[in-house]
């Protein structure tokens, strides 16, 4: 069986350029050894990176070493469900994508809190 989106739907590619996704396969798969839940396909702003490197968790530089081309304004990436949570409490979250979004991210994130920065809902 596919793995479903948030909307109940297959899920589609969240990115191939940068490739992401917790098995850098362009989807925000997920599993038991993705203790990060990577499952919300976003579109990263500068003030999010920001938020996040405040926060610990600098996903703007480079880190060729781990494959990681760094961040930037457009890119889309499958971020963690709970620093996307911590940056919609904080009024910094960016724009997501449903349809990448995998199902698994619901235990963390309401699907409502989603909805409300979502790039691909009509």
């Amino acid at each position: 069986m596919a793995d479903r989106n948030v909307l109940g739907s297959e899920l589609v590619a969240c990115c191939y350029a940068p490739k992401t996704g917790f098995y850098r396969d362009g989807y925000c798969h997920t599993g038991p050894e993705d203790l990060g839940s990577h499952t919300v396909c976003v579109e990263v702003t500068d003030e999010f990176l920001a938020f996040s490197k405040a926060r610990g968790n600098d996903l703007s530089t480079p880190y060729p070493e781990f494959g990681f081309p760094g961040l930037k304004h457009g890119d889309r990436w499958c971020l963690c469900a709970a620093r996307w949570l911590e940056a919609h409490e904080a009024g910094k979250a960016p724009r997501v994508i449903l349809s990448a979004c995998h199902e698994k991210a619901l235990e963390i994130v309401p699907l409502q809190a989603l909805k409300s920065k979502a790039i691909d809902l009509n």
